[in-house]
């Protein structure tokens, strides 16, 4: 089963006087990228935060927006008030541009982000404990969006490879006209250039055996259907992360491929390579959102 690296997930929960609300998105990337925004009494567990997300998550552009609201009034708060000062110089300079009134503004930006914050600064570790919970129940949404939007992409993958051995096929089915019509070809052209008797038959025989030779694909066929094969087996395996490995397959398919086109010297057999070129290019825009 394959799995996307695009998903989404969300988990809210209260505990004791706290209610925690976890939101995590995640689109394609060659690495693990992580975007984190935690309020300050998570600041100290980051390390932590940042281990489950990477562990949980493997691969991909990562985005986490942690945010707790404290239940209750009787709570002591901060009020940043230089950040508060930044936040009203900004708005007074738009409201002169708009010629808009700003008396009523503080209430407000009482409301910004990380304007009032509670003076209990660290989350105790109960507190942190729950908060993990939630946090995994986020990251279990998210992978059942990965795991869905994976089906959808095993499906298209397994369709692009499955054309890619019908044109392969195709291929080997063209291949003793396409021999044929070469040594009919030469042949046509010496006899028409130098004469029939004007040229020894074996040693014409050997050097279209050693040309013939230089030209084959059979090689090129087995090969490219092996990649094939292993491609299917790698998708039906156990491994969480297996873009990559993917990926290379397609290369070493495409590396075939096109030694296939250039020594085909057949107008069939082209067109069955233009084909499966066009497969190849759509399954590698497949290959770069699995994980």
């Amino acid at each position: 089963m394959l799995k996307s690296m695009t998903g989404f997930g969300r988990a809210e929960q209260t505990v004791n006087d706290k209610t925690f609300l976890v939101e995590v998105k995640s689109l394609n990337g060659k690495q693990f990228e992580m975007q984190l925004r935690l309020p300050p009494l998570l600041r100290p567990y980051e390390f932590d935060i940042r281990n489950i997300l990477q562990e949980q998550l493997v691969r991909g552009t990562v985005e986490c927006i942690v945010t707790i609201k404290q239940n209750g009034t009787s709570k002591p708060v901060n009020i940043n008030t230089d950040l508060i000062k930044a936040y009203y110089h900004q708005i007074e300079q738009l409201s002169a541009e708009l010629k808009i009134d700003t008396n009523s503004v503080l209430s407000a930006l009482l409301r910004l982000p990380e304007v009032v914050t509670p003076t209990n600064d660290i989350l105790n570790d109960n507190d942190f404990k729950e908060f993990k919970n939630v946090l995994l129940a986020a990251l279990t949404e998210l992978d059942e969006h990965r795991l869905a939007e994976g089906a959808s992409l095993e499906k298209d993958l397994l369709k692009r490879i499955n054309n890619i051995n019908e044109q392969e096929e195709s291929i080997i089915k063209f291949e003793p006209n396409r021999i044929k019509r070469i040594r009919e070809e030469i042949a046509t052209l010496l006899e028409a250039h130098v004469g029939k008797e004007n040229y020894d038959n074996n040693r014409l025989e050997q050097e279209l055996i050693y040309y013939i030779e230089k030209i084959d694909i059979h090689e090129e066929q087995v090969r490219l259907k092996q990649h094939c094969d292993y491609f299917r087996q790698l998708l039906n395996n156990n491994e969480v992360s297996k873009g990559k490995k993917l990926s290379f397959i397609i290369q070493e398919m495409g590396r075939e491929i096109n030694t296939t086109g250039s020594k085909a010297y057949d107008a069939d057999i082209q067109k069955c390579v233009v084909t499966m070129k066009d497969e190849l290019e759509k399954a590698k825009e497949q290959i770069l959102n699995v994980l």
